[in-house]
């Protein structure tokens, strides 16, 4: 058997799904790219899309809903300068494309730019293979992922009697994509993603407390093995059973130690919204303008990496065609860049970073993260929860909010701990942290050398658009956060 390379393979599995059976040829599309640069534009692109997705829930002991649904479209655009020309149909039929495109000339026809230049031959764009384009849909049968589900309930009502209910959720999904551009780059990308999530309600005493837990990655449903499942009802389950002992959490300014891995989702909303490139163009965050300057404590080093392979976040081409990076955000605490879409690249002079990311078709590519993170130090966790006198330990969190221009941050731990003279006295409940992203860069005192990516678990919206991400960080010790407790 004779094998293609990996990015001619994906560009042959979307060419057969979403040109072949609608007779949309590569005549068709240059024409569709060749009516849209009729008038003075700065770059032009088709983005052609295919997902399939499917869903399972169990609850009270049975998998009461499963789902599937299929989803495809094509999205035209042209930009002008800092204006964009952009129309979308889920009809991919060569009329329907044609039509897109003539409304895309129409919209831009006011545009003042050069003109693009048109390539004459198309050309399969640079890219990774950082997972394998399986569909993961299809890795298991229906009986073997209802199987799946109630296995999480057996394990989790198994681990301990006051375990009253168990929640679960499987969902498998198969995304391919073709970016057509003006100036005949032609990239696909095969999307397999899974995700497993747990949720338990355990009571003692009248007394019910949550716990959840869950992963996934591009991967195959295989993925989920008993070891791996049981790890997540480990955490589902212990987390709930702590939470039954909190107290009510005590408020002020103290110094928090946040653990590892998804605790790094305050790093992604408080720092990583805020050096996207669109913001930072427009000069509405915290750090425009700041490229060299020293933003954070020595030592905190941030990523945003796209190439991790099997990542939840990660892509072999961004939904603009061009390949991922890993790009050093802020080093030892100086600035070194944006996380840069095309369109955000060009006005500032940059390079894109291959950040390029939409939720479908039928919405416009926006500068957005694959996986953010902070490298490791070289102080040991049990060192760092050591050193606090008095403060919080956080472990996990819920929901969290932040304002760009500001910087300011509110999120909420789902899971903490009170410290005093070094030792973990008892969980608490109810602790938000309060703080600023620039701020409480700079008062980053410790850095465990435990770096931790997150499970699998993340989602991120910027602009009413939703995209999977990962985070992670090791554990880091923070100075003059403002806890707000319920003691």
């Amino acid at each position: 058997m004779i094998s293609r390379e990996p990015t001619l393979e994906r560009l042959a599995i979307a060419e057969q799904l979403m040109l072949a059976p609608f007779d949309l040829s590569e005549a068709v599309v240059a024409r569709a790219l060749a009516a849209i640069g009729e008038h003075r534009i700065d770059d032009a692109d088709l983005y052609f899309q295919t997902t399939r997705h499917e869903g399972w829930s169990l609850e009270e002991g049975i998998v009461k809903s499963g789902s599937f649904s299929i989803d495809q479209g094509v999205g035209v655009r042209a930009v002008c300068g800092e204006k964009t020309a952009f129309a979308y149909s889920d009809d991919l039929s060569a009329a329907s494309l044609m039509e897109a495109a003539r409304t895309v000339r129409t919209i831009a026809a006011s545009g003042q730019q050069r003109r693009v230049r048109l390539a004459r031959r198309p050309r399969p764009a640079a890219s990774r293979t950082l997972y394998a384009p399986t569909d993961p849909i299809a890795t298991l049968d229906s009986a073997q992922k209802v199987a799946l589900l109630e296995k999480v309930e057996r394990l989790a009502r198994a681990k301990d009697p006051r375990v009253v209910q168990v929640m679960a959720g499987l969902a498998a999904e198969w995304d391919v994509v073709l970016v057509a551009r003006a100036d005949g780059t032609r990239a696909a990308d095969v999307r397999p993603l899974v995700r497993l999530s747990v949720t338990v309600i355990a009571e003692q005493d009248g007394r019910r407390e949550v716990g959840t837990g869950g992963g996934g990655g591009r991967l195959g449903l295989g993925w989920f093995t008993d070891e791996v499942i049981g790890g997540y009802v480990d955490k589902a389950v212990g987390a709930a059973l702590t939470n039954l002992e909190s107290r009510p959490a005590p408020a002020g300014v103290m110094t928090v130690v946040l653990g590892p891995g998804w605790p790094g989702v305050l790093l992604h909303e408080a720092i990583g919204h805020g050096l996207e490139g669109d913001f930072n163009r427009k000069g509405s965050s915290a750090f425009s303008g700041r490229i060299g300057q020293r933003v954070a404590a020595r030592g905190v080093t941030v990523l945003d990496d796209g190439t991790l392979p099997d990542r939840r976040g990660s892509l072999n081409v961004d939904d603009e065609g061009r390949p991922t990076q890993r790009t050093v955000l802020i080093e030892d605490g100086v600035l070194r860049g944006y996380i840069q879409d095309g369109l955000n690249a060009r006005l500032m002079g940059a390079r894109p970073t291959g950040n390029g990311r939409r939720e479908s078709y039928a919405h416009l590519p926006l500068p957005r993260m694959t996986n953010t993170y902070m490298l490791a130090g070289d102080r040991s966790r049990d060192e760092i929860v050591a050193s606090l006198r008095r403060g919080l330990y956080a472990t996990n969190f819920g929901g969290g909010q932040v304002d760009i221009t500001s910087g300011k941050f509110v999120f909420s731990a789902s899971e903490a701990f009170w410290v005093e003279n070094g030792r973990i006295q008892y969980p608490v409940k109810g602790a938000t942290i309060i703080g600023s992203g620039p701020e409480a860069l700079k008062h980053v005192t410790m850095i465990g050398n435990d770096l931790e990516l997150d499970t699998g678990v993340g989602v991120c919206g910027k602009e009413g658009q939703s995209v999977p991400v990962g985070v992670g960080q090791p554990t880091l010790r923070i100075e003059r956060l403002t806890v707000g407790g319920t003691a």
